[in-house]
């Protein structure tokens, strides 16, 4: 009988990707650099958005590593990237109402992209892996 615990390495898990972290360092900026500047009339709208935007782009990577099937933890990567995108959006968005400044906005375009290239890694990583299973 297979010892299913001879791979298994308790320091290995979704906070040990690539894409995480970037997905992570993209969270941290929209917290610290984005949501803090936005005026009081945008609490409940772009606030909001941006916060549920920036925590799905890593916790979606978490739910996907922790499902067993490839195609199934795929579909919660490609959520993720989405929300990188709904980002991008948000992002312009402050720009254009000039709630930032065109620093921040450069800065901010360039972490969206770092956490796009590292989430279309990972899937085409994953990706490769489930083909390659199924031979």
């Amino acid at each position: 009988m297979e010892d299913i615990y001879s791979n298994y390495d308790p320091n290995r898990d979704f906070t040990t990707l690539v894409a995480w972290e970037r997905a992570r360092a993209l969270r941290i900026f929209f917290y610290k650099e984005v949501i803090q500047k936005l005026p009081a009339e945008e609490k409940y709208n772009l606030n909001v958005q941006i916060r549920k935007a920036s925590v799905s782009s890593t916790a979606n990577i978490a739910e996907g590593y922790g499902r067993y099937y490839p195609q199934e933890s795929i579909q919660f990567y490609r959520v993720s990237r989405a929300s990188v995108y709904e980002l991008k959006d948000h992002l312009i968005s402050c720009h254009d109402n000039q709630y930032i400044t065109d620093e921040v906005f450069q800065t901010g375009l360039v972490c969206i992209e770092v956490a796009k290239v590292a989430i279309n890694g990972y899937i085409k990583y994953v990706m490769r892996r489930k083909n390659e299973d199924n031979g």
